[in-house]
This record gives C-alpha cells, structure tokens and sequence, in this order.
C-alpha cells in the first residue's frame, strides 16, 4: 500500500501543486510502482504473523493521506522560507504532539513510560535515530523539494524498499527472490529516467493554448 504513494503524489501534485509531468515522467512511475510491487510480493512473512486487518488497512491510507498533505504543504512553504525553518518547525509541532499523546496513552492503569528501566545504549540509540533518521533525512528531503517538483520526486520513494532489502541482505543476511530483484532494476531504471530524461513543469510554465 505504502508503494501507491508515488502515484499519489503525482496525482495529488497535479490536482492543488499544478503540476504536469510529461509521459516519460509516468512511465518512470508505472516502473517504479512495479518494481515496489515486485518487493513487495518476494517478500517473506515470518511463520505465524497475523493477516492484514481492516483497521490496519484503514489507518496504512490514513498515513499515506497525512504523508501527501505534509508533503505540499512544505512544498508550498518553502517558496517563502527555507527548508530548514519549515524543517525546525515541524519537527517541534510533530515533538509537541508526542508531549500530548503520550500521557493519554500511558495513563493509569499502565503507569507513565517506563523511562526508568531503559538504558543508556538505548537512550543513545535513540539519539542517533532522532538525530540521523528524523531531523537530518526530513530536512535532506525538505531541500530536494525545493530543487525538483513534489511528483519528480514521489518516483524517488521507491528507493525505500529497494534500499530496505539491500540493507536486509547486507546487514541481516536476508536472501531476495527473483521478483524482489527484479522490482529493484525497475526502481534503479525509473530513479536513472526520471532523473535524466523528465521534465516536469508547473502549469504556470506551460505555453498558452
């Protein structure tokens, strides 16, 4: 479901971005979306997991309804401030919410998080995931919004899978299957298009007709 959200990008940036991407940038996205897929299908469950819910289901299109408004928005932003100030606010309203949820969630009978219990690796850990996965990658992809349309860049959300199951194979061990390896080529291909051959434009761009 997460691999529909190029494609909805796309749309969505045509629709309130006015934004047009030319055929070859949709065929750059068909081929990623393919290849997404591909992974997507090679991959292997783990014996007893539980089957997909609707609930589940429901709140997966809720995040990726959420991710694209985020995404215009910023985009919208960044033509009048930079990428690290939309950036700094972001990430202290998504903090602020946290500060909210948090005490409701872990209300009694549970009792507060168990801060006390969780060690200073972890407390490390979670530094560098802050630090490294959150604010530095939010603002990297803050900055490439500014330097290519929101649609451009969608096709390049695919990497995440592709790079997902290298790092699996690398780091874990983990084996691919014949489509997880072919959706990868799909990804690598459709990145090496739209990067090279589409040009996307604004509708305000566009020659009169």
């Amino acid at each position: 479901m997460v691999g529909t959200l190029p494609v909805l990008l796309a749309v969505a940036a045509t629709l309130f971005a006015h934004e047009r991407m030319d055929r070859i940038g949709w065929f750059a996205l068909t081929l990623s979306t393919l290849g997404a897929t591909l992974i997507a299908l090679g991959a292997r469950h783990a014996t007893g997991a539980t089957g997909p819910t609707l609930t589940g289901d429901m709140l997966v299109v809720l995040s990726l309804v959420i991710a694209l408004a985020w995404i215009l928005i910023n985009k919208r932003l960044m033509l009048r401030h930079s990428a690290i100030t939309v950036t700094a606010y972001g990430v202290a309203a998504g903090t602020a919410m946290l500060l909210l949820v948090v005490p409701i969630l872990y209300r009694q009978p549970f009792g507060p998080p168990p801060i006390a219990a969780i060690s200073l690796k972890a407390w490390l850990a979670l530094a560098a995931s802050g630090l490294l996965c959150t604010a530095s990658t939010t603002l990297l992809w803050n900055w490439g919004l500014t330097q290519v349309p929101a649609s451009q860049a969608g096709v390049l959300l695919n990497m995440e899978p592709l790079i997902g199951s290298l790092l699996g194979v690398f780091l874990l061990h983990e084996s691919l299957g014949p489509s997880a390896r072919t959706g990868g080529t799909l990804i690598l291909a459709a990145a090496l298009i739209i990067t090279t051959g589409s040009r996307t434009r604004s509708r305000e761009d566009l020659p009169l007709t």
